[in-house]
C-alpha cells in the first residue's frame, strides 16, 4: 500500500529515497522525483493550499491506480504546503516495481496527476504582487496520455 503524505515541514529528499529502498522487497527498479520551487522570474514564494482529509484521499486513490496498474511493490508520495521558498522541495514521488519500466511509468504517471489534477491550489508571489496558478493545456496533454 502507497505510502501518502501531506505536510507543512521540509523532508530529506536523500534520506526518504533510503528508507523507500530499504523498504521495497523484491524490487528490481526503483524510481524517486523531487518536484523543487523555481526561481522564475523573480517568484519569492510560492504558497500551497489543500483541503485536509480531502487531498489524501485524493492521492491514496490515484496511487493504488498506479499499484494496480504497474504492479508496484511500493510507491510514496510526500507532497508540502503552506508557504515555499524558491529552491526548496514541493513534492517527491517513489515507486518500486519488479521491472524498470514499470516504475519509471509509474512515477511518470503520478507526478502527471500531481501536476494537472492533485486537489492543490498555488499562489506565486512576487514583489509586484500575487498571482494563483492557472492549470496548463501542456499539463493536461502530458496526462490524457495515460
Amino acid at each position: 500500500m502507497a505510502e501518502i503524505r501531506v505536510q507543512k515541514a521540509p523532508f530529506a529528499y536523500g534520506q526518504e529515497a533510503d528508507l523507500f529502498a530499504e523498504g521495497a522487497d523484491g524490487a528490481g527498479a526503483i524510481v524517486t522525483f523531487a518536484g523543487i520551487v523555481r526561481p522564475d522570474g523573480g517568484l519569492s514564494a510560492m504558497e500551497i493550499e489543500h483541503y485536509p482529509g480531502m487531498t489524501e484521499r485524493a492521492l491514496s486513490a490515484i496511487a493504488e491506480e498506479a499499484e494496480t496498474r504497474w504492479q508496484l511493490s511500493g510507491a510514496l508520495v510526500i507532497h508540502r504546503f503552506g508557504r515555499l521558498a524558491p529552491g526548496e522541495k514541493i513534492m517527491m514521488v517513489a515507486t518500486a516495481a519488479a521491472h524498470r519500466r514499470a516504475a519509471f511509468e509509474a512515477a511518470d504517471f503520478l507526478m502527471d496527476y500531481l501536476k494537472s489534477r492533485a486537489p492543490f491550489w498555488k499562489k506565486e508571489l512576487r514583489q509586484e504582487g500575487a498571482d494563483w496558478v492557472e492549470a496548463k493545456a501542456s499539463d493536461e496533454d502530458a496526462l490524457s496520455r495515460w
